[in-house]
């Protein structure tokens, strides 16, 4: 997946497109939702009955980000939203294109000169129903199917799709994430939100009680409220791929009786069942499958050792039935 990577220097992660033209869709598919999974399939068969390449055209950084404004909290970061396309549709590529302020200057006839057209060769553009696009979000649908009739391109919309609650769509997963509702967030992930991170040093206060932990700290994700998971945790190998590690329980938190107050900043403290190896420095996925309770306060050590085990036996049984995802290659999702 070396070309689909998100380069620096200006350089971009750029698809590789045949003489045929492509079939492009675009969208910014962070956490690669059921609703972009549908956009995704519908994308797949389009382009494989016109005899088109596939690719999906996404951007990094954020561009709220680069536009002075406050991003969302990440569904997923880049890499593993191109392994999540590409495993929803292995057929499509990615294309990556460096969002910055020259980029965001562009008119919207500037974007599809420059991108679908002398980049992708797109002879099929396909957007959700609230596409926007181009300086100050100018172009809309409208704009675009016009820009295809003078351009040479056709352009399609995809409806959005959801269930009684609503459209799926990543706003609405983050509200779920963060009131804490993880089985709708599931729902509309077809899987469990994912944290990552390196292991980092810690204190090792979970060693002397007889719960060892992995300290995960910078997590990018969207962090759902403070308490204790049931987790599934896979281990990121040197070149990249996942590989299941472990079942576990975890605390994302300020380790209220162990810090003392307003001087701890959150982490993720995962408690890993049946492993017993040095993962310093190694990469972790820790997918959140259940909240068992908050994080909260105990008198000293002894309290909290005990409602650890109690919290690492309700862990093994909400996760015994769970076994490693096909789909996945060797690895929990």
């Amino acid at each position: 997946m070396k070309h689909l990577a998100a380069a620096t220097g200006g350089q971009d992660g750029r698809a590789a497109v045949g003489p045929r033209g492509s079939l492009v869709i675009i969208g910014n598919f962070d956490g690669v939702h059921r609703g972009h999974q549908a956009l995704l399939a519908d994308a797949a068969l389009d382009a494989e009955r016109r005899g088109l390449d596939p690719v999906a055209l996404t951007f990094a950084p954020h561009p709220a980000s680069v536009l002075g404004r406050t991003p969302p909290p990440l569904l997923t970061a880049l890499p593993r939203k191109i392994e999540l396309i590409r495993r929803v549709q292995p057929a499509i590529r990615v294309d990556v294109v460096t969002f910055d302020r020259a980029f965001a200057a562009q008119t919207p006839e500037e974007f599809v000169r420059r991108v679908l057209l002398d980049r992708l060769a797109a002879r099929v553009v396909l957007v959700g129903a609230n596409f926007r696009f181009g300086h100050g979000r100018a172009g809309d649908f409208t704009t675009l199917g016009r820009l295809g009739e003078d351009l040479g391109f056709e352009t399609r919309s995809h409806p959005l799709v959801g269930d009684a609650e609503g459209a799926w769509s990543s706003t609405r997963v983050r509200a779920a994430i963060a009131r804490g509702d993880l089985e709708s967030a599931e729902q509309m992930l077809s899987r469990p939100h994912m944290l990552s991170g390196v292991v980092a040093q810690g204190a090792k206060r979970g060693r002397t009680i007889g719960f060892p932990t992995c300290n995960l700290d910078e997590i990018d994700e969207a962090l759902p409220p403070f308490g204790v998971y049931a987790t599934l945790v896979d281990r990121v190998n040197s070149s990249g791929r996942a590989i299941a590690l472990a079942r576990g329980v975890a605390n994302l938190g300020v380790r209220p009786t162990v810090e003392a107050s307003g001087q701890a900043r959150p982490n993720l403290e995962v408690h890993l069942f049946d492993v017993d190896e040095d993962l310093y420095g190694a990469t972790l996925r820790v997918h959140l499958v259940a909240r068992l309770r908050e994080e909260r306060r105990f008198s000293g050590l002894p309290e909290l050792k005990a409602q650890i085990a109690r919290d690492a036996e309700a862990a093994h049984a909400r996760l015994s039935s769970l076994r490693e995802d096909p789909a996945a290659e060797g690895a929990f999702r």
